[in-house]
Formats: structure tokens, C-alpha cells, sequence
């Protein structure tokens, strides 16, 4: 059995041997495809992701696709064999807001494969069954390893509420932003403007979907009727409830540094502005994106730029925080 990334501290890992672990009651053993690295990865690599939001010592992935090799009791035999994303926050089941499906604001504490709980950059990973999500048996199984990030702009989209015809922007080109554009774009709007920081993101803009592509810097329209921001830099929030008709509505999912220009609370008002925030995903966010997934509509593979091995755990997170243009999304293959 080939070995597991573990992080053992802060800027500290090494690749360790892995022996699968048995699923127990209502659990899962999968057999890891591929696993994505993200932003929140590389803060666990530095060290600065805020405390209680991640144990060391660690095996990270939360971004990941696999096959369900075997289940334990209680879970339907069905599952072996099947191809499978699944959700990262290990919510309690029965507080007030997991009973709403509001899984994201579980009041148990928190807890998340690859942050708290062992994850996905292994051979294989065993999780609650409940956390899975079957895709078609033909799925492209290194596609689907983005379905985690999608499943966040899945959640931003489902609040959007975008209906056909109106004329709906993205903020932000990166990962995120070319999924809320696949989500946009199949709500059949009337209009899906791209607004980002880099020009060279307007053909995979278009390629998507969007019918219009400008830089921040020049001007912007102010009547459209929804937004999702995605971008999380100081002034996003601020660019994107700039673009709103009176009464529009505003979707943050990213999260700027301290210091970045808040919303005016008078134009909030006066403007009527409707405003939804994003925080992971929730299940039937997730299940929206396997269906949007296994439709056709949300095409992640031109997003994947480099894959790697396990070993070469160091060289991708370098590659994640480089600023290099033309690093999309970094996988790992056990």
C-alpha cells in the first residue's frame, strides 16, 4: 500500500505508510481518484489557519472523488463499487439547524475531513456513508474532484435564485467564478457579465457562458438583478453591490484579509439591496451540483492545470500559492 501525506506541523510533513481503515458502522472505504488543494490547504501548510479549525498532526483533502471499495453495517450494499464525491463538515444530525439542512451551521462544533479528520490525500479514505454523493457510473472521476468548490457556488446560486431572463454577474474569475458562471449560465440569464483583475480570463469567460467580460478598472454597468462575488479581495464585495439595480440581489462566497472595504450600510437600505453570504456547502447544494454535474451543464476539467503525486505534496502547494496566471487547479494522485 502506497503512503499518505501527513502534515505534522506547520511547514512539516512527510509521506507516511497507509493501511485503509475498516469501515465501521454507517461508514465508507474509498479509493481515492484524485484530491484538490485549495487556499485553506496551503493555510494549513503555513500555519495559519484560525485556531480550532484544524488538528495537527493531519492528512489533508477535502477536495477529492473517489470509488467506494467496501461499506460497513447499516450502509446499502449498493454503494461498493459506485463512483463518489462526498461532503467535508461531519455535522451532528440532530441540532435545530442540521434538522433544517442547514448543515453548515450545525451548533455541535466543528468538525471537517482533511481539517480535523483524516483526509483524501491517501490511498483511501473512510467517512460517514451519509457524506457521499453517487455520480453516473461513466463520470469523469478527475473532473469531479472540483466538485467540492462547485458545491459552494451551488450554494451561492440556490440563494441567488436567478430566474431565465435576467441579467445576472460574476465577480472574481477564478475557480469559484468560473463555476458560478456554469451555474449562471444554466439558469438561462439574459445577460452573465464576467468582472475580474485579469483580461486573459475572458475566453474561458466566454467559453462558459458569459455574454460579457470587463476588467474592474473599467466602467461598470449598475442595473443588473443579481450578482454572486467570488473574488474575496478588499474591494469585491464593494465592486459587486455596485453592479445591482435597486431591490438586485447580492451572493458573497469569498472571504477577504482584515481590512477590506465593507458594504455602505445607507446604500444597503436606500437601494433595497438583498444580501445572501456563503459558508461551505450544504447537502442539497451538493446534491444540486452532481445533478448540474451528471447533466452535462458544469464542465470543471478545463480548470485542472497540474497533476501531481502524493510526493510531490511540497511542489503543489508552492505551485497553489504561486500568483502564476497559468496555475488553475493543482491535483494530487494517490
Amino acid at each position: 500500500m502506497s503512503g499518505a501525506v501527513l502534515v505534522e506541523a506547520p511547514g512539516e510533513h512527510r509521506i507516511v505508510p497507509h493501511e485503509p481503515r475498516e469501515p465501521g458502522p454507517g461508514e465508507a472505504l474509498v479509493r481515492v481518484h484524485a484530491a484538490g488543494i485549495c487556499g485553506s490547504d496551503r493555510e494549513v501548510w503555513q500555519g495559519n489557519r484560525p485556531e480550532g479549525y484544524v488538528r495537527y498532526p493531519l492528512t489533508p483533502g477535502h477536495e477529492w472523488s473517489g470509488t467506494v471499495e467496501r461499506v460497513g453495517a447499516g450502509v446499502p450494499a449498493s454503494l461498493a463499487g459506485r463512483k463518489v464525491v462526498g461532503e467535508g463538515f461531519r455535522n451532528c444530525q440532530v441540532c435545530d439547524r442540521c434538522h433544517a439542512g442547514e448543515t453548515t451551521l450545525c451548533t455541535a462544533g466543528y468538525e471537517e475531513t482533511g481539517f480535523t479528520q483524516p483526509g483524501a490525500m491517501a490511498p483511501t479514505l473512510t467517512l460517514p456513508a451519509r457524506l457521499l454523493h453517487v455520480l453516473p457510473d461513466d463520470a469523469d472521476l478527475t473532473a469531479a474532484a472540483l466538485l467540492e468548490p462547485a458545491a459552494c457556488i451551488a450554494a451561492a446560486a440556490l440563494k441567488a435564485n436567478a430566474r431565465p431572463g435576467e441579467r445576472v454577474a460574476v465577480v472574481g474569475t477564478g475557480t469559484l467564478g468560473m463555476f458560478a458562471v456554469q451555474f449562471l449560465r444554466a439558469a438561462s440569464p439574459g445577460e452573465l457579465l464576467v468582472v475580474g483583475t485579469r483580461g486573459d480570463r475572458e475566453a474561458l469567460s466566454r467559453q462558459y457562458g458569459a455574454t460579457g467580460f470587463r476588467t474592474k478598472d473599467q466602467l461598470l454597468p449598475d442595473d443588473f438583478d443579481v450578482v454572486i462575488e467570488t473574488a474575496g479581495s478588499a474591494g469585491a464585495a464593494r465592486t459587486a453591490a455596485s453592479l445591482l439595480r435597486r431591490g438586485g440581489r447580492l451572493v458573497l462566497t469569498g472571504i477577504p484579509a482584515p481590512g477590506a472595504d465593507g458594504l455602505d450600510p445607507t446604500d444597503l437600505v436606500v437601494r433595497q439591496l438583498e444580501v445572501h453570504t456563503v459558508f461551505g456547502a450544504p447537502p442539497d447544494a451538493w446534491a444540486h451540483t452532481v445533478r448540474v454535474f451528471a447533466a452535462g451543464l458544469l464542465d470543471p476539467r478545463p480548470l485542472v492545470t497540474h497533476e501531481l503525486s502524493l510526493a510531490e505534496f511540497p511542489e503543489a502547494i508552492e505551485l497553489v500559492g504561486s500568483g502564476d496566471p497559468k496555475v488553475g487547479k493543482v491535483l494530487l494522485h494517490p
